[in-house]
């Protein structure tokens, strides 16, 4: 790319070099990630019941859902570490090493109880990673282009999670589970070698970082803006994730392969990749809470038809519907929070509402798995109406933190 396109690019939706190598590194991490999305259902369904006797949804839910909720946990805690060492790069490429070695020895486990060890490990690596590439993300990019810098960004993640499931359900119906564990692995390392040579570190500068004394949980950090924000994408990703749980009774209500409900998976990140640039570069111009309150009332019918599909093909349309309200809330969402942080408590603050995602992703299934046993669509149902509340929320509690100018 010359200097002039490039410099074309940058005008264009608000990316600069650092945003755009962060970006392509997070997009290979996800791709590895994802992979065990379509993978780990159809695994579990495979192991022998030895020490839990619970219903299928429901072992699928907690081996899911134990990754974000070990994620969430640790986030404050690793962001906090981000601002304390003021080094970022070197605590992304720890957690991308934990998630790929927990990866890569998903070949070795042989009882659920295994698969429970290693989703807390992958928990944790990835708990390391978000705050510190978000920390970094909220100090390259500047307020006037931030919308469409966290859209990019999200863009190139989104990408990787729509091309995970594809990868992982084509290998797992012509090459088998093991050839889907080492190419996950092998994403993760690749995004450990990406980071190594493009993203450079941004040092917390001294004075801030001894200003006051240092608290891992400090409440003069947040505020109702960065709790919005982090509630709206908890109630985001739980709709969206509430399928996972479900591959096998979908697979078997629709009369889908794993291959099948992979494409529907990622149909999703399909919405995203159309929408997230566009709609986040709108949010600079028009704001950031116009777009969460429409994303979150446009989650809230997607979520609760998915419940209602009776083919491959309605279940596509709505899976669309989902990604277009995702689009409308993440970038937003997650530029309020960069725009509210304050230097030297970026890891801290952006880990609040990565906490939210990581949060709604593992609540998504579990709920779904819980749910799902009393009649199928309650899940769905209940997701919907999370959605209108925090509608509400947004709505009542969200500070605008841009103004509005001529697109």
């Amino acid at each position: 790319m010359t200097k002039s396109k490039w410099h074309t690019l940058v005008k264009s939706i608000g990316v600069n070099r650092a945003v755009f190598a962060l970006s392509i590194a997070r997009m290979a991490d996800a791709m590895g990630n994802s992979i065990l999305f379509i993978v780990i259902p159809l695994y579990v369904a495979t192991l022998p019941e030895i020490y839990f006797h619970l219903p299928l949804p429901v072992m699928v839910g907690l081996i899911i859902s134990l990754y974000g909720f070990v994620n969430s946990a640790f986030q404050p805690l690793m962001g906090a570490l981000s601002d304390r060492l003021g080094r970022r790069k070197v605590l992304i490429q720890a957690g991308l090493a934990l998630v790929g070695t927990g990866t890569l020895t998903f070949v070795y486990a042989r009882r659920f109880v295994d698969l429970l060890i290693l989703r807390t490990l992958q928990g944790v690596g990835v708990a390391i990673t978000i705050p510190a590439s978000l920390a970094l993300m909220a100090v390259i990019t500047e307020k006037k282009t931030r919308g469409g810098s966290m859209g990019f960004y999200s863009t190139m993640r989104m990408l990787g999670f729509a091309l995970g499931p594809l990868i992982g359900g084509f290998l797992k119906v012509h090459f088998g589970f093991n050839a889907a564990f080492y190419v996950g692995a092998g994403f993760s390392f690749l995004a450990m070698l990406l980071v190594q040579i493009w993203v450079h570190d941004v040092p917390v500068p001294k004075k801030a970082a001894v200003a006051k004394r240092f608290q891992i949980i400090d409440p003069s950090l947040l505020n109702a803006g960065i709790l919005s924000a982090a509630l709206a994408t908890f109630v985001m990703a739980n709709g969206f994730s509430m399928v996972t749980t479900l591959e096998n009774e979908f697979n078997a209500r629709l009369d889908m392969t794993a291959l099948g409900f992979g494409i529907a998976f990622s149909v999703l990140m399909v919405g995203r990749l159309a929408f997230q640039i566009p709609l986040g570069r709108l949010s600079d111009f028009i704001g950031r809470k116009p777009l969460v309150l429409v994303g979150l009332l446009l989650m809230a019918p997607a979520t609760a038809l998915l419940g209602e599909v009776n083919d491959m093909h309605q279940l596509i349309l709505v899976r669309l519907f989902q990604g277009v309200a995702s689009a409308c809330i993440a970038a937003p969402a997650f530029a309020v929070a960069a725009d509210l942080s304050q230097t030297g408590g970026e890891g801290r603050q952006m880990s609040v509402i990565t906490m939210g995602f990581s949060l709604g992703l593992a609540a998504g299934p579990l709920l779904a798995g819980l749910l799902a046993v009393l009649f199928f669509e309650l899940p769905f149902l209940v997701g919907g109406l999370m959605s209108l509340v925090a509608a509400w929320i947004v709505l009542r509690y969200m500070p605008e933190t841009v103004q509005r100018k001529a697109i």
